[in-house]
């Protein structure tokens, strides 16, 4: 046996230790190179990059991740700054914002007061929007950059959601913004110039949304250097895709797998009592409406759904705590306002309408319909959680009581352009707000754009003393007052039915283990919230 010279095997071992640690450095840096990249699936698509084309749940909730708005809210739906520090009324009239200091576009252009008075006057001259922001910015009759860092809003009318209003205006680069043709050129990211904390870097709708990190980010900056969106509508593609390892995180578990994603040690669950209402809105502006028909097809000589006896016999036959248990497996919470319990102007002395089929009846035979009539249902089928299945089972309930009533849902996209223009007798929509008033105001009001009222309201519903209220509830400036008038709104607004409640969602997001998500009361999936746990 040959021994090596002493020298000769220390300097062997050393090279082989060298060799070893750099292994091991590499190793590590591949493993922190794949931490810093992030991919979820998300339950709804994104139908556009242009933060002020469509005001859709999705598309704000990526639009966050490229812009920002004046004013944001946190987890728990409470107003925050944004690119503004401070804001205060001048006068009943006025309010003055004060713009961040040395925030930046992703262009490295300069934030400025002019793009934030572009941007609040933008939303009123998008042609053809399919859901538009221009109620938000409505009441607003002038926009003044009183200096760089300063910009002053006029309204017509005392009005003191401005602040909160604001928060769903996100802020563009001017410049990058006159330069595009269409929101295509958002798409395509020649005009996507935001102060986010990530900058886009494809679009494939319908398919992933790239983005990378924003390194000159005013704020704290994200964990990840690369976020990939993936679109997976289908419940079972999208936990397909987390067990897979296709992603590492999804929003929105089907209730059916939450139990048993959670009880999987790779995996860990969040959920989070959302602000969500999901309720029904009905025709009541024509007289004859285009989904009702006598027994044997014949269309109705007059829309039964202008008589409030029939939308109470309507709210009777559905059993909210049966679609709580078995729909939505215990994830809901059951509903009497269009807000959900703790917000802003929830008024607790409206009670859930109790099951009463028996009452139902009697109610639909004095209004005039003994024997009922067919109704056909509208509702999406992939942007609330379970929203093709409570359809399904509302027309069953309303069958029992004799409307004979049948299912037509539809992909969001599709869906959303025909219910906001009235066309349906009874469509399906969830709604979340910090605030009862801002609600009412959006889905119950009088339609009048001017004021920016009723620009949700797909029913047309319309009762003149809900609006003479909150007109008057919004010069209060003192927040209790406010609340008492947004509670007293609420009972008068949903006296007659004008909507009718179903639930509250409780939402989920799964991860793998190792990740943590600080689940949100708006239910929006922000990439830039994700973080390692040891």
């Amino acid at each position: 046996m040959h021994h090596l010279p002493l020298p000769r095997r220390l300097s062997i071992r050393r090279a082989v230790l060298h060799a070893s640690l750099a292994l091991l450095t590499l190793i590590a840096t591949v493993a922190s190179a794949r931490a810093e990249s992030l991919s979820i699936g998300l339950s709804s698509d994104v139908t556009s990059i242009d933060p002020q084309w469509n005001n859709s749940g999705p598309n704000v909730s990526l639009s966050t991740h490229l812009f920002e708005p004046l004013t944001l809210t946190d987890r728990n739906g409470r107003l925050i700054p944004g690119l503004a520090v401070s804001w205060r009324a001048v006068d009943p009239l006025t309010w003055e914002f004060k713009l961040r200091p040395g925030v930046k576009f992703h262009d490295g252009s300069d934030l400025t007061a002019d793009d934030v008075v572009f941007s609040i006057e933008r939303p009123k001259t998008l042609q053809g929007s399919p859901a538009s922001f221009a109620s938000f910015v409505r009441p607003i009759v002038e926009v003044v950059a009183v200096d760089k860092a300063t910009v002053r809003i006029k309204t017509a009318a005392p009005q003191v959601l401005v602040p909160y209003d604001l928060n769903s205006i996100f802020i563009v680069s001017k410049k990058a913004a006159m330069a595009a043709g269409s929101s295509a050129d958002f798409d395509s990211g020649k005009s996507a110039i935001g102060t986010g904390p990530f900058k886009l870097v494809s679009f494939k709708r319908g398919d992933r949304i790239e983005l990378a990190r924003n390194d000159a980010y005013w704020g704290a900056k994200p964990t990840w250097d690369k976020v990939t969106f993936r679109m997976v509508s289908n419940d079972a593609a999208r936990i397909a895709s987390l067990l897979s390892g296709d992603v590492d995180a999804i929003e929105n578990v089907p209730t059916a797998d939450v139990a048993k994603i959670a009880s999987d040690a790779r995996f860990k669950v969040d959920r989070q009592t959302s602000w969500r209402t999901i309720f029904w809105h009905m025709d009541q502006y024509r007289d004859v409406t285009p989904y009702a028909t006598d027994k044997s097809g014949k269309p109705l000589l007059k829309n039964p759904f202008k008589d409030a006896r029939v939308r109470l016999a309507i709210s009777k036959a559905i059993n909210r705590e049966a679609i709580v248990s078995r729909v939505m497996e215990g994830l809901a919470v059951p509903a009497s306002n269009i807000v959900s319990p703790g917000i802003f102007g929830h008024n607790p002395a409206i009670k859930v309408e109790a099951y009463d089929p028996a009452g139902a009846k009697r109610l639909l035979a004095d209004a005039g319909y003994p024997d009922g009539f067919n109704l056909t249902l509208h509702a999406p089928n992939n942007r609330y959680i379970n929203d093709a299945r409570i359809a399904e089972t509302v027309a069953a309930l309303l069958s029992r009581v004799g409307i004979t009533t049948k299912v037509e849902t539809q992909p969001w996209a599709s869906y959303l352009p025909h219910a906001r223009a009235g066309e349906y007798t009874m469509a399906l929509v969830g709604w979340g707000s910090s605030l009862g008033d801002s609600t009412i105001k959006n889905h119950l009001a009088t339609v009048d754009e001017k004021k920016g009222y009723g620009s949700w309201n797909f029913g047309r519903s319309s009762n003149p003393e809900v609006d003479r209220l909150l007109d008057h509830d919004f010069t209060l400036f003192d927040d209790k007052a406010r609340e008492e008038s947004a509670k007293a709104i609420a009972a008068l607004a949903l006296k007659d039915n004008a909507v009718i409640p179903m639930h509250h969602e409780i939402v989920s997001w799964a991860m793998k283990k190792g990740l943590s998500y600080p689940g949100r009361v708006d239910q929006f999936t922000f990439a830039f919230q994700f973080e390692r746990t040891k």
